[in-house]
């Protein structure tokens, strides 16, 4: 193509100092063929026809000025070596002008010619938050795309509003017409693209986003999508983290592995949420053996397979046992801590759902205190160095029979410390964890992609959450810590009022709320009334204040237990109701053993409310 555009800018060139068209002659037709034969190698050489004409940009435009020049200095020198074909030396200012412009205005026509059927296509027209080196990165990799394109950046540098990076407008977040000016410019999508920013950072960024009229998504790492470990077109929702804006755990490597590295480690629930981020946190840390407890087969074919491919990735070395049976079965717990001579456990294995655990009070009640009993009793007995108990802020005066059960369970290990044996026995207390089963989080996000409504269960509901990650990162640090029936808290942060995350999360997916103020919107929330046995707000302690540790964010609490004497004497007549199935009695002695414990409403199991039982009955059984 450039071997027409050369001699035609030439003829062009001349066309116009002349004022007509230029006849070629015999002498100017060598000169014609000359430049040509000149210029076309150099142009080669700067590597014009190396560049894919979809995705070309700036470095072609370079290509072009310099390949023009070039070409221009050559009519130059021809024309002062050849003064016999008559053309003014000048003539090759226009000619490299007219060249420049011929061969920018062909490769324009032809990308267009290429890219237009999949112009014809809906591209997403997106901004980017973010105007550093990752930004414009992420920009030149949409343009090279088909299916978005950036139309704007967002920065929190004053320095760059008001300014052109990478060819985009830079625009303040905190533009007042911020919205109108997204709505202007059609975007459809914000793109987060803030590598180096911390999670309250993120938070922050968050709010100042959450009322365009667009949803807000995260892009996966440049540097992932350059390795091929992630593709550009991934693009995610809002994390958990971000919208929890809590920091990296800070992480004290004296005790990380202290209770872990080269022993024999036991996870039980192992399949569960807390259970298997456990295990892949555990595995990391390079135990002698890792062992899997879990009662559901699905579950435990799940880690089990994740941890092998993590083994064998990474090189750890680590023998991975995956074991079926539950902690209610005393006699496998024998079997298994006796086989593979445990030095440390993880008591994960809980039913930790509320309303499910008041319809299912007996089975709540058998799997989170007895089955943490009898964990505990052969741990004692076949000598396991340390036994930590994952706990809830639900056992803090609960109102429910999950909370109560757990708070039981926390006064066997207590009491059980206080028993000659070497195994160190202590909790970790902490509230909910973001992005497990049974999580708001993932329940909002469906709601909203069904188009709701959302449901939240009461206007002024709060609680503490943080990341699975974090809180499993602290239970195994505060678990190293440990000296004997510790009862460790974790620092949760600030309160989350539910109905505040679940308008954030609806308008961070571009969408407005639909109330009677705004009857056009698009989700609705709707209040379901508080569950059986569920709280306004949680507490993460009994007694005083807590004492600090070493660690910021793990604490020391101080807080009554009940001889072991006096618990065992309890436990057993629980285990007898337990076993003919009186929930009436079990409620009485609840009430007796754990502390504050006060339900809100009535016996919610539901196979007790199906068993034929007299007034009079239940009656006499309140009496006595």
């Amino acid at each position: 193509m450039d071997a027409l555009l050369i001699p035609f800018s030439l003829w062009a060139a001349i066309s116009l100092s002349l004022g007509h068209v230029f006849t070629m002659s015999s002498s100017s037709g060598l000169m014609f063929a000359a430049l040509t034969l000149f210029s076309i190698p150099f142009f080669y050489r700067t590597g014009i026809y190396h560049a894919v004409l979809r995705y070309a940009g700036a470095k072609v435009l370079n290509q072009l000025v310099i390949s023009s020049g070039y070409s221009a200095v050559v009519l130059l020198i021809l024309t002062l070596l050849s003064p016999a074909v008559g053309l003014h030396w000048s003539l090759f200012l226009v000619y490299g002008v007219i060249l420049f412009f011929t061969m920018f205005s062909c490769r324009v026509l032809l990308r267009f010619m290429l890219s237009s059927p999949l112009e014809l296509r809906q591209v997403n027209k997106v901004a980017i938050y973010g105007a550093g080196s990752s930004g414009r990165q992420l920009a030149e990799m949409l343009r090279a795309g088909e299916d978005y394109k950036p139309v704007m950046f967002l920065d929190d540098d004053v320095l760059l509003h008001g300014r052109d990076v990478a060819g985009l407008r830079v625009y303040s977040p905190r533009h007042k017409g911020l919205s109108a000016l997204v709505k202007h410019k059609g975007v459809t999508e914000v793109l987060l693209s803030l590598p180096s920013a911390t999670r309250s950072e993120r938070r922050e960024i968050l709010k100042r986003l959450e009322y365009l009229p667009v949803p807000v998504k995260t892009v996966p790492c440049i540097r992932d999508i350059v390795s091929g470990k992630a593709a550009l077109d991934q693009l995610q929702e809002v994390s958990v983290d971000d919208l929890l804006g809590r920091d990296s755990v800070e992480t004290d490597r004296s005790l990380v592995g202290k209770c872990i590295t080269g022993k024999t480690v036991l996870v039980t629930g192992a399949g569960g949420s807390i259970g298997s981020e456990l295990c892949r946190q555990v595995i990391k840390l390079r135990p002698k053996v890792l062992i899997l407890l879990e009662r559901s087969e699905y579950a435990l074919y799940q880690i089990d397979a994740e941890l092998i491919d993590m083994n064998r990735h990474s090189g750890l070395g680590v023998e991975v046992v995956n074991l079926l049976g539950s902690v209610t079965n005393k006699r496998r717990l024998e079997q298994v801590f006796s086989a593979f001579s445990v030095d440390t456990v993880y008591h994960a294995a809980a039913y930790k759902h509320v309303p499910l655990v008041e319809h299912n009070a007996i089975e709540g009640l058998w799997n989170n205190t007895f089955g943490t009993w009898y964990a505990a009793d052969v741990a004692r007995k076949t000598g396991v160095s340390h036994f930590v108990l994952i706990s809830t802020d639900k056992a803090v005066r609960p109102t429910n029979v999950m909370g109560g059960s757990k708070r039981l369970a926390e006064m066997v290990l207590q009491a059980y410390d206080k028993l000659p044996g070497k195994t160190i026995f202590s909790m970790v207390r902490f509230g909910n964890v973001l992005g497990s089963s049974g999580s708001v989080v993932p329940l909002f996000r469906r709601q909203i992609m069904e188009g709701g409504p959302v449901t939240v269960t009461h206007p002024e509901i709060i609680r503490y959450f943080m990341t699975i990650s974090e809180a499993v990162a602290l239970v195994i640090q505060a678990g190293a810590m440990a000296k004997g029936g510790d009862v460790f808290v974790l620092d949760m942060g600030e309160p989350v009022k539910i109905l505040d995350l679940a308008r954030q999360m609806i308008h961070l997916s571009g969408l407005e709320i639909q109330d009677d103020e705004n009857p056009n919107g698009d989700i609705r929330i709707e209040f379901s009334g508080l569950r059986p046995g569920e709280k306004l707000y949680e507490e993460l302690l009994i007694g005083n204040d807590p004492i600090g540790t070493h660690h910021p964010k793990i604490m020391r609490a101080e807080e009554e237990m009940m001889d072991w004497l006096m618990l065992e004497r309890l436990l057993g007549e629980i285990k007898i109701a337990v076993e003919d199935y009186n929930l009436i009695k079990v409620r009485q002695l609840m009430l007796k053993g754990a502390r504050g414990y006060a339900p809100t409403g009535g016996i919610e199991d539901l196979v007790w409310n199906k068993i034929p039982m007299s007034k009079e009955k239940v009656v006499q059984e309140l009496v006595h």
